[in-house]
């Protein structure tokens, strides 16, 4: 795959379901934050945004993006500054969306991830092609027990579950980032050769 892709991440933290099925806000964590966005810089992806509209939640990510960029952690941790400078933190998913119009001209295809298979399926072949037309793709990363009902209602398709081999489907959403990006814009020559 080529590397002109524009393909962007959004973390939502709210609006998520808990276990209960209800709407909650989720809190930001570091992991997420840095796993994510290491997961971002290998894969290609142009901006990482985290989205929440907790006040206190942004302030938090601000501080630890920070540290990692400007602070002391990016002079000792260059790598890790080169990562986490994708991340762009902000209140909601209309924002992301009319960021990423402004950049590219053009809306872009948003795409949904979830643990549980949908109607509005699009397969990952389907979704390489579209990036490599040069379609700019936003992808969504639910927190918590994954996205609120009107943030699915808002997207284009959904990518299909990452499934094992048994019944247990409940991967953080970190690692679910990885497996689909590397599943997007890894290099399968490197793997065929394996």
């Amino acid at each position: 795959m080529t590397t002109d892709i524009s393909l962007d991440v959004a973390l939502i933290h709210y609006p998520v379901l808990n276990r209960k099925n209800e709407i909650i806000g989720s809190a930001v964590t570091n992991l997420d934050l840095h796993d994510i966005a290491r997961a971002g810089r290998t894969f290609g992806v142009g901006t990482y945004w985290v989205v929440t509209p907790d006040v206190q939640q942004r302030e938090l990510a601000g501080q630890i993006v920070d540290h990692w960029t400007t602070g002391y952690g990016g002079s000792v941790n260059p790598d890790r500054a080169e990562a986490l400078s994708l991340v762009r933190i902000c209140d909601d998913l209309d924002e992301v969306i009319a960021a990423m119009h402004e950049r590219n001209g053009r809306q872009p295809m948003v795409i949904a991830t979830s643990a549980d298979r949908q109607d509005n399926s699009i397969t990952y072949g389907g979704l390489q092609r579209e990036l490599e037309q040069g379609t700019p793709v936003l992808l969504l990363f639910g927190t918590a027990w994954g996205l609120a009902p009107e943030v699915m209602q808002r997207v284009d398709a959904t990518l299909p579950p990452i499934n094992g081999p048994g019944n247990f489907n409940h991967l953080s959403v970190r690692s679910a980032a990885v497996i689909i990006l590397d599943r997007l814009s890894g290099n399968r020559e490197d793997a065929a050769k394996m």
